[in-house]
């Protein structure tokens, strides 16, 4: 599950050594900025002599640990990927371009403070180094992007965040939302802990492929900055992180800041130009190009003429329809610096200084401090809208009229998104569900807001297995946390299996019998050894669809008045019998035996690792969440869930435990890519080594940079 480059020969070699020359001149400097220090998990320590410094050291950490990944995302972002690598490319270099990434990329790095400026300078400084320095170790081909500079940096978390997050070219062709994995979030108060100590936990879902979406673990250090956390690489700041008194973490939201438009075409056809109210328009045009590596390594030049209307820039969908896309925040250029800013903060007030600009353009925020304070904010670039709720804006927008059309300039401020800070449950969670369950009892309610922000229901069943659990704990003990988190109950199984097992229970079907014994010897849970786990969740495949979503078949269904019970029951008991009875065929069909341990079939499997698994589907009311690809050669892995976990309780001194599940390189060769897959086989966390003492007892490698 790691990429994997061709060799190349010599020509190649030669080619990239041409291409670093006149980037990577001078001598490796000794200590210059300062030194990186690498655990025995191949976590950077980066310890720089001013904010650059740091900067500098984290840019090189990440080639090291991830040049053949991260250069190539830069090259995507610099919409120059088909003139490296091929047409397989040309894809994304023209959603790129005509996205206009790069040139906004300039002018976005253009109003950054001077400071700051340096800091991206840096960064991109530290790559370009770290890859001279590293050469021997890298795919070749990926050189080409160099050299890097501070723009690309910018463009890079442009793409990610606005273009892949935000919206996306599967979204835009399909008009359907793309998978962008999931998270868990809590974050606990003084009042609800058992020591009186703020705990916070970060856990982001994502895919294990190596991907834009692969977090990368690090420490930085220097004059005023401890932070220690986790970043999609590639990013030069860290998105979930912490220090001796606050951290914050991320999960995927439902804010829609962007809208893509159903564009109608004059009399004549779009070659005359598009519909709006009532008057034929034409489009503004430009010219552009794109150049696509051959297969003999010449160069052919791709001319594109870029359409935009009064919404945004003109994509063609299948079939020839035309959809205009418009994207909030444009105009916003902090992302980057919201977050380093939310990191560095000294104090609440700072935190909430930071969150009030609105840089960000998507993702909820949870937050904790040691002084005792957290908060929930369903973080996010929302342009005020008109009519219609979410539904109308989640899907193609009519274009031909300006009431559909909304304001650049007119987006929700902080104190106007769902937000709760301090809430009487002494709790914030979130599992990218909508903003209205973030604590319970509620404190943020769907009928005070507008209908676009998000839809009322259904919650998913791991959001209600996370408000149970959070909810029902009482006073939690840090090793409470810990244990809560790794529950592997399914909240779907202790609520259904009982009723399942009364609606068969007077059938005499040998099939029916079997299962009924094995459902009522099976413990709820989704571990390796677990005989039952495999045929409920292909139970509850056949009861309520491919995405165990469809409630037609419950008895009740999900209602906001009773949200973290619902849904419950089974409607007909003649379909209880007759899904039970197909997930027994199913079940022996996919896994061979009807009761097959869960871990003989599921499994932790990266390189030459290969562990049995626990974890599942979060639609079964999993919090420990695994998302499993299909069967192949006997065994299932998983496409996502459980990637980086940190978990923090501020005392003093703080304590604090995490994993990457897949390890913190994905450089091929390298030890880090599956070393620690048998912490998360064991449902285990490593102690994060937070201060220099710790590290220096821990030391692999050091860096002098």
């Amino acid at each position: 599950m790691r990429l994997r480059f061709p060799v190349l020969g010599l020509a190649a070699l030669a080619m990239a050594a041409l291409l670093l020359r006149p980037v990577l001149t001078s001598a490796q400097n000794t200590n210059a900025h300062g030194e990186i220090l690498w655990d025995t998990f191949g976590v950077p320590h980066v310890y720089g002599k001013d904010e650059a410094g740091v900067f500098y050291g984290f840019g090189w950490a990440q080639v090291k640990s991830h040049a053949n990944l991260v250069l190539r995302l830069y090259g995507q972002a610099q919409g120059r990927a088909a003139e490296y690598w091929g047409a397989e490319y040309s894809e994304s270099d023209r959603w790129v371009i005509g996205n206009g990434v790069y040139a906004r990329a300039k002018t976005w790095y253009g109003q950054q403070t001077p400071q700051f400026k340096k800091d991206l300078d840096a960064f991109a400084a530290g790559m370009n180094a770290s890859a001279r320095a590293n050469a021997a170790t890298i795919d070749p081909e990926v050189l080409k992007v160099l050299p890097l500079t501070g723009v690309d940096v910018i463009a890079h978390s442009h793409r990610l965040m606005n273009y892949i997050y935000v919206t996306s070219l599967e979204k835009m062709k399909t008009a359907r939302d793309s998978d962008v994995g999931g998270s868990n979030a809590w974050a606990v108060a003084p009042a609800k802990s058992q020591s009186g100590n703020t705990m916070l936990l970060a856990n982001p879902h994502l895919p294990w492929l190596p991907s834009y979406f692969t977090y990368y673990e690090a420490s930085l250090d220097g004059p005023g900055i401890h932070l220690y956390g986790a970043t999609q690489i590639g990013l030069p700041i860290l998105r979930f992180a912490f220090d001796d008194r606050h951290g914050f973490t991320n999960t995927v939201n439902t804010i829609l800041g962007a809208s893509i438009y159903k564009l109608t075409p004059a009399p004549g056809g779009f070659q005359d130009g598009y519909m709006f109210d009532g008057k034929q328009m034409s489009f503004t045009l430009s010219q552009a190009s794109y150049k696509i590596r051959q297969p003999d390594g010449s160069l052919k030049t791709e001319a594109l003429v870029l359409r935009s209307t009064i919404h945004g820039p003109v994509f063609e969908q299948a079939g020839g329809a035309l959809v205009a896309l418009k994207v909030a925040g444009l105009d916003r250029p902090g992302a980057l610096k919201e977050y380093w800013e939310l990191g560095m903060a000294k104090t609440y007030e700072q935190a909430l200084a930071a969150f009030r600009q609105v840089q960000v353009p998507t993702f909820n925020i949870v937050y904790a401090d040691r002084e005792g304070n957290i908060l929930y904010l369903d973080n996010g670039i929302l342009p005020k809208r008109g009519k219609g709720d979410f539904a109308f804006w989640n899907r193609l927008v009519p274009g031909d009229t300006s009431s559909t059309l909304w304001r650049d300039a007119d987006v929700m401020t902080f104190d106007e998104i769902p937000h709760v800070a301090n809430p009487a449950s002494h709790f914030v969670q979130n599992t990218n569900d909508p903003p209205w369950t973030s604590t319970m009892p509620q404190a943020i309610h769907y009928k005070d807001y507008p209908s676009y922000i998000a839809v009322e229901g259904p919650l998913s069943m791991r959001n209600e297995q996370s408000l149970h659990l959070m909810a029902d704990s009482g006073k939690i003990s840090y090793e409470d946390f810990i244990r809560l988190k790794h529950t592997t109950t399914a909240l779907l199984a202790d609520r259904m299996v009982p009723v399942l097992l009364a609606a068969v229970a007077s059938s005499n079907d040998p099939d029916i019998r079997r299962a009924s014994d094995i459902l009522k010897t099976w413990d709820h849970q989704y571990n390796a050894d677990s005989r039952g786990a495999l045929l409920f969740e292909t139970w509850v495949k056949e009861f309520s669809g491919p995405t165990m979503s469809d409630q037609k078949n419950y008895a009740v269904r999900w209602n906001a008045d009773d949200p973290i019970e619902t849904p419950r029951g089974i409607r007909d008991p003649a379909v209880a019998l007759s899904t039970l009875k197909a997930a027994v065929a199913q079940t022996i069909a996919l896994y061979g035996a009807v009761d097959r341990a869960y871990g003989d079939v599921s499994r932790f499997h990266l390189g030459d690792v290969n562990l049995p698994a626990n974890g599942g589907t979060g639609n079964l009311g999993l919090f420990r969440t695994i998302t499993w690809g299909p069967m192949k050669n006997g065994e299932r892995i998983p496409l996502a869930g459980e990637t980086w976990v940190s978990m923090v309780e501020f005392s003093k001194p703080i304590k604090a435990m995490g994993v990457m599940s897949y390890g913190d390189s994905s450089q091929p060769g390298s030890k880090h890519n599956n070393d620690q897959l048998s912490y998360v086989a064991a449902r285990k966390l490593r102690t994060l080594w937070i201060t220099r003492a710790q590290v220096q007892q821990h030391v692999e490698e050091k860096t002098a940079y």
